[in-house]
């Protein structure tokens, strides 16, 4: 089950989920507030994140599944599998970790989403803003169209608020009570601080952790082969 970050979508996983779908079910979901998913919802705590995850697996009938998450979504898995260790068979965060107190995060969030040029002429134009390539299309492809162009399957507002909770505190005590098997997977211009990455491993030293080289934060759109691999050796190592 994958999980996209802040302002994405579902869809940013689709290179990934095809390499993936020949050997195991994908299932990729938009978030509350994102994609097609309910567009004000009301509740965009952490625990509402979290309730979703849990409703989906028990739609889909999910037995014990692989919770993978960027970003906001790999929090969201990280939390979901402390919160119900007994529902996740492992976990994997790209470019995720336990965050920590950052009263300016909302602001500094929404003045990025405020930079956006909306509306995009054309989803050429937004792959361009978005520095073109992958990323620049995985983020284009999140866009949808109306009569004065194309925007955000989101509002603005609601990311800013969906990370209310994660400005406030560290969440270092629910990484302590993740008891699965966890890969982690960051960028080589990773967004999580390097002394936060080391406490993660300090914390709980059985993790297994990479960096790809090459990579910012969007690396599942940037390398989705070399992150394939990793996590399907992963996932092979799970079943020995």
């Amino acid at each position: 089950m994958m999980l996209h970050g802040l302002a994405g979508h579902a869809g940013e996983w689709d290179a990934l989920a095809r390499r993936l779908s020949s050997r195991y079910r994908v299932v990729a979901v938009d978030q509350r507030g994102h994609g097609s998913s309910e567009r004000h919802p009301r509740d965009v705590s952490r625990a509402a994140y979290v309730a979703d995850v849990i409703a989906v697996v028990d739609q889909l009938t999910l037995r014990r599944p692989v919770l993978v998450g960027q970003s906001l979504g790999g929090h969201t898995a990280m939390l979901t599998t402390a919160a119900h260790p007994g529902l996740v068979r492992a976990l994997v965060l790209v470019e995720a970790g336990p965050g920590g107190p950052d009263a300016q995060a909302p602001a500094n969030v929404g003045g990025w989403l405020d930079s956006w040029p909306t509306p995009f002429p054309s989803p050429e134009a937004a792959a361009a803003f978005f520095g073109g390539g992958p990323v620049g299309a995985g983020w284009a492809a999140g866009l949808e169209e109306r009569e004065d162009g194309w925007w955000p399957r989101f509002e603005r507002d609601v990311m800013v608020r969906s990370l209310a909770d994660n400005a406030q505190r560290s969440f270092l005590p629910e990484w302590r009570q993740v008891a699965c098997p966890t890969l982690v997977v960051l960028a080589q211009s990773s967004f999580i601080p390097a002394p936060e990455a080391d406490e993660m491993l300090r914390q709980r030293p059985a993790t297994t952790a990479m960096s790809i080289p090459g990579t910012g934060h969007d690396l599942h759109l940037e390398q989705p082969e070399i992150l394939h691999t990793a996590l399907s050796d992963f996932l092979e190592g799970l079943a020995q």
